[in-house]
């Protein structure tokens, strides 16, 4: 019997296929780009549940035909990456000579990106080349000192909202994906984490932006007040049709009073020092605890509850990247010296949104 001989360098293949791994990882993020700017998971939608073969996805979206063998080398990764998915093939003559065409069909994954309440804004807005090319000037960032410039500005000349103030189709680029990131996690959160809305009187959505989260909270609980709170040039595009209330203000120098403060991915944004200016402000005008009293924050808590490695790897690079704006996700311990120094008494921690967290603070 031949011996099959020992492969003494397969331990630096191995290191090799895990360093390409982060290497080629970009290239993930380029597929979902462009399968948004085709509106792949469209045409396959189109064509129901039942999936749709490439030459249907073909004859639903933008493409010069000498593209289509490229179409399918990038659906192939696509669906690789679990994006798409295929089911078992089925003989159709196609223009390539290939008797045998898979269909493809959408996945838990891509439905996120089809119907009234996708997600594509939030993710176009995260995969922008404004955004993501910043994060390739990270390593001379390094060697600038803090606080600014932050990585955005290092890269652009300016922050990212003075961009986003002169530059109205940027401007509507991260207001779209903030808009939707809100809607689909307030539907989350009234479903699952409704018991923290009942029994208050009046809300403020503190730096709530154009209101989707107040929006989601308002027609879930009808009885509660609902306002929204951020500067007045945010404000001025705040819509009309609406029971919530929109208020022009800097959370920095004065909060209204209301039964409940809620923060969604707002104290991310902000170093210690102006998290627990915001929080003072808060308990100011907060009624005690008896009342009803309490902030609730939507976040991440770093390594709160047990992760599994997916979930853990997300919460990290979230940490990074929220470093575009000079931005810090946090750990209980950081999060609970902030609520002390701010004057609350104490506070709890409901780890049960992905990888975020409701918290809800009490004077």
């Amino acid at each position: 019997m031949a011996l099959i001989p020992v492969n003494t360098s397969q331990p630096l293949l191995d290191a090799q296929l895990e360093l390409w791994q982060s290497t080629f990882g970009y290239f993930k993020s380029v597929a979902l780009k462009c399968a948004l700017d085709l509106h792949i998971a469209d045409a396959i939608h189109h064509h129901g549940d039942g999936g749709a073969t490439l030459t249907q996805i073909v004859d639903n979206i933008t493409l010069h035909p000498s593209k289509i063998p490229c179409l399918r080398r990038l659906m192939r990764v696509l669906t690789t990456t679990g994006i798409f998915s295929t089911v078992p093939q089925h003989h159709l003559s196609t223009n390539d000579g290939n008797d045998e065409e898979p269909i493809y069909v959408l996945t838990p994954v891509s439905r996120l990106l089809v119907g009234p309440q996708n997600i594509c804004p939030i993710n176009a807005m995260i995969i922008h080349p404004m955004l993501a090319f910043s994060y390739f000037q990270l390593g001379t960032w390094f060697q600038r000192e803090l606080p600014d410039p932050c990585i955005f500005k290092h890269t652009h000349g300016e922050a990212l909202w003075e961009m986003a103030g002169r530059d109205a189709a940027f401007n509507a680029l991260v207001n779209d994906g903030m808009v939707s990131d809100s809607r689909f996690m307030m539907d989350i959160v009234v479903k699952e984490c409704g018991e923290v809305f009942r029994g208050i009187s009046s809300l403020l959505d503190v730096g709530g932006g154009l209101g989707a989260a107040a929006q989601g909270i308002s027609k879930a609980f009808p009885g509660v007040k609902c306002s929204v709170l951020d500067l007045a040039h945010v404000i001025a595009n705040a819509p009309s049709d609406t029971d919530v209330h929109y208020i022009a203000g800097d959370m920095f120098e004065s909060i209204p009073p209301a039964n409940v403060m809620f923060f969604k991915w707002v104290f991310h944004d902000w170093g210690h020092e102006d998290c627990v200016k915001i929080l003072k402000n808060c308990r100011k005008v907060l009624p005690p605890k008896e009342a009803g009293g309490k902030v609730i924050i939507m976040d991440i808590v770093l390594g709160a509850d047990p992760l599994d490695s997916k979930r853990r790897e997300m919460q990290v690079l979230f940490d990074l990247y929220v470093m575009l704006v000079n931005g810090i996700e946090r750990d209980e311990q950081e999060w609970k010296k902030i609520f002390l120094e701010a004057g609350f008494s104490n506070y709890k921690i409901t780890p049960v949104l992905g990888i975020r967290s409701i918290i809800e603070v009490y004077p």
